[in-house]
């Protein structure tokens, strides 16, 4: 049953801005949930996450009108009773947590006694252990987890009886999908920490943009970057060196939305990979030349380096290929733990089959899913609702990446006159008509051309060679529209993003990060983009 104190017999809405005065961000989720999510979507990031916790009673993750938000409350009440500031919290938490606060603008501290205070760093040592141990798991995860989810798909697709599903849940599938999450989140800061702590040494050695080219050329000779993988596999299944077949094997579990349960994954859906070859056919681009400039740039910022630094350069450059090593490692655990995430759309789907529920299955909750598999059809009459409150969430612009106290979207889309980056149920801010755009580095250079506004990647088509991409966000659905860009600018996104580092390997630049570029530029905008102090000038 969804939470009491959060739950709306009438519309079954989700709104956790309501339970009190809290900053919440989607910089850390919003590259993985793009869209408004089904409940059952919902309800799986709940389980995975229900073992994330910081301060005891207090949501780590909350759902906000249909998408997921990270409760930065917590973390600062946690900071604030060990005697650190906001802007401490802030910088340890850059690496996973990229956020620009508006000038004044103060996270609030949650009132909470000793006791719980004690409780939360108890909390987050358990956190870090199991980040730790997940880490640990990381060989043992990437090397068994196709064959695992081959078998399990196999399984679940041979389960003839709603109780035979019920127990393949609990006893094969349920403990792996929770062992994932953590090697995932143990990767994550493994990484990320190691690199923003290079990227800080870098900048004050090189400065930032030489920086920049430094962190990237992150795949090598015996691994591209996962990231780039599928687009390098959509230009061989094109030029006939690779059938779909084996593109579909491959990386067919990676696509739009690819964290939806709702949404099918390319290879459900082949025409997916037919657009994508027709868009390279119409505007082929050599990935091989791309990499290979970004190599040489690499390199030229490399001999600055030498010059500048000769008895430093030993130690950096056993740090630089760290970097890389652990960047390439992250990206193959959040593809193994994508797989995971099909495998459960796989389940439900096949719940769905069995029981005749349709699409009616993702208006359900995974707990209910088994409930109703054991007999429980009482949770079916909370579909109707549901269904009706995700269309009417679906239909609004996305939110602000920022958002303090009780926010109400369907009331705040209403409103002509709302900012998109940032809200705050006790303070209004004034709209900015800054001429310049700021947001952060995401990948040096500086590039002038017009801008295509696009909203999502299947717009991609329309996008003309050179163009300069303005988006809200990208995850790897927007990786083949990368080397059609001159450079990308998006509202959400940190220097260790998906859209940062896809544009750094590629040399494009970037700035990421922005807030509000959707709402001021528009298609044939011309801009100028510096990707090195995180600028865009409209012209």
């Amino acid at each position: 049953m969804p939470d009491a104190n959060n739950y709306h017999p009438q519309t079954d809405e989700w709104n956790e801005s309501l339970k009190g005065d809290y900053l919440w961000s989607n910089v850390n989720f919003g590259e993985a949930i793009t869209e408004t999510m089904t409940p059952l979507t919902w309800s799986v990031i709940r389980f995975t996450l229900d073992d994330w916790i910081f301060l005891p009673g207090f949501p780590t993750v909350g759902n906000i009108g249909g998408y997921p938000y990270l409760n930065i409350s917590v973390f600062a009440t946690l900071f604030r009773a060990m005697g650190q500031n906001q802007d401490a919290l802030l910088k340890y938490m850059e690496s996973t947590l990229y956020m620009q606060l508006p000038q004044g603008m103060q996270i609030p501290i949650i009132p909470i006694s000793a006791k719980v205070a004690f409780s939360g760093f108890f909390y987050s040592l358990s956190v870090q252990n199991k980040q730790r141990l997940g880490l640990k798991h990381l060989p043992s995860y990437l090397a068994t987890n196709l064959d695992w989810f081959g078998c399990m798909r196999d399984r679940i697709q041979g389960e003839t009886s709603k109780s035979g599903l019920v127990r393949l849940w609990q006893d094969e599938i349920k403990s792996h999908i929770k062992d994932g999450v953590w090697t995932v989140l143990g990767t994550v800061t493994y990484s990320s920490k190691y690199t923003l702590n290079l990227r800080r040494r870098l900048s004050n050695l090189v400065g930032d943009e030489d920086a920049d080219r430094l962190i990237a050329n992150l795949s090598d000779e015996s691994e591209l970057l996962p990231s780039l993988q599928p687009v390098m596999g959509i230009a061989r299944v094109a030029k006939g060196e690779l059938r779909p077949e084996e593109y579909f094997e491959q990386y067919g579990h990676r696509g739009p939305h690819e964290f939806e349960l709702s949404i099918p994954r390319p290879v459900e859906a082949p025409q997916w990979l037919e657009q994508e070859i027709m868009n390279f056919k119409a505007a082929p681009v050599d990935i091989t030349e791309l990499l290979r400039k970004q190599e040489s740039a690499f390199e030229t910022a490399w001999g600055r380096l030498e010059k500048k630094h000769p008895r430093k350069i030993k130690q950096i450059r056993k740090q630089i290929f760290e970097s890389a090593k652990r960047a390439r490692l992250r990206e193959r655990a959040r593809s193994a733990y994508t797989r995971d995430r099909w495998l459960i759309r796989l389940f439900a789907l096949h719940v769905a089959e069995l029981t005749g529920l349709g699409e009616d299955v993702f208006f359900l909750h995974l707990d209910e899913i088994l409930a109703f598999l054991s007999g429980n059809e009482s949770v079916l009459d909370r579909i109707p609702s549901r269904r009706s409150s995700y269309l009417q969430f679906k239909a609004l612009p996305p939110y602000p990446s920022i958002v303090r106290g009780r926010f109400d979207p369907i009331q705040w889309a209403a409103d002509p006159h709302r900012r998109g980056d940032v809200y705050d149920a006790q303070t209004t801010f004034a709209s900015n008509h800054e001429k310049n755009i700021r947001g952060a580095a995401g990948s040096a250079g500086q590039v002038e051309g017009l801008v295509r506004r696009l909203d999502n990647a299947a717009e991609g088509a329309v996008l003309q060679p050179g163009e300069i991409l303005v988006t809200t966000l990208t995850d790897i659905s927007w990786t083949p529209i990368f080397p059609r860009l001159a450079a990308v600018v998006t509202d959400v996104g940190a220097p260790l993003s998906h859209a940062a580092i896809v544009a750094r390997e590629l040399g494009i630049p970037a700035v990421v990060g922005c807030r509000n570029a959707t709402m001021r530029l528009k298609t044939g905008d011309r801009v100028r983009v510096d990707g090195g102090k995180g600028i865009v000038t409209l012209l």
